[in-house]
């Protein structure tokens, strides 16, 4: 058994090594600029490996985009303050949204090419992403349509929309973040403030 055990250990290193890779390429050469060969040289492991592991290109990406969910996730559901639990709803929410648009400058091409048609709006991250800004819009107090809110607020955060604004208007990431952290402080506002 300890066997099989190690080999489920090492099969799950070498996965994440081959993520890691991946992500470190995308991010140096954009997502359209990796390949499956690249990805074995940087992870030091042979070509087959990483076709065994992925199938294929698309497959590679739709992992990569998976473990990178899969981290963001984590950290606001089990993380430190301010992404995670234990601060301010109003924090957390500015916090959410900082996180998902540093994902975007490290994945948005990835995450935009997987985001075609309407099939992205039921996309079960982006349900996890709608519950859980929908959450804290309610732990906040927010009066209106939560649900409507929630969906708006999602809705800038969309990778095409970011890499527009960046690649086209030339936004700096730092006006977004503070774009972001505004955009949720009027929502959030109540009428008595």
């Amino acid at each position: 058994m300890a066997g099989a055990e190690q080999e489920r250990a090492d099969a799950a290193r070498n996965r994440r090594r081959l993520l890691d890779a991946a992500a470190a390429l995308v991010a140096e050469r954009g997502a359209d600029a990796v390949t499956m060969e690249a990805v074995a040289a940087a992870a030091g492991v042979g070509k087959g490996t990483v076709f065994r592991r992925f199938g294929d290109r698309a497959g590679l990406m739709t992992a990569l985009l998976n473990h990178t969910e899969i981290e963001l996730q984590e950290a606001f559901l089990y993380g430190d303050a301010p992404l995670g639990p234990g601060a301010d709803p109003v924090e957390r929410l500015i916090a959410f949204g900082c996180a998902r648009l540093k994902m975007v400058e490290l994945h948005g091409e990835v995450l935009r090419a997987a985001a075609h048609g309407t099939a992205r709006f039921s996309a079960p991250a982006r349900a996890v992403h709608l519950t859980h800004v929908a959450t804290l819009l309610r732990a906040a107090r927010v009066d209106g349509d939560v649900p409507l809110l929630a969906d708006t607020l999602l809705a800038s955060l969309d990778a095409a929309l970011v890499l527009h604004q960046q690649q086209v208007l030339g936004y700096e990431p730092d006006r977004l973040h503070h774009g972001w952290a505004d955009l949720v402080r009027r929502v959030t506002r109540t009428c008595g403030d």
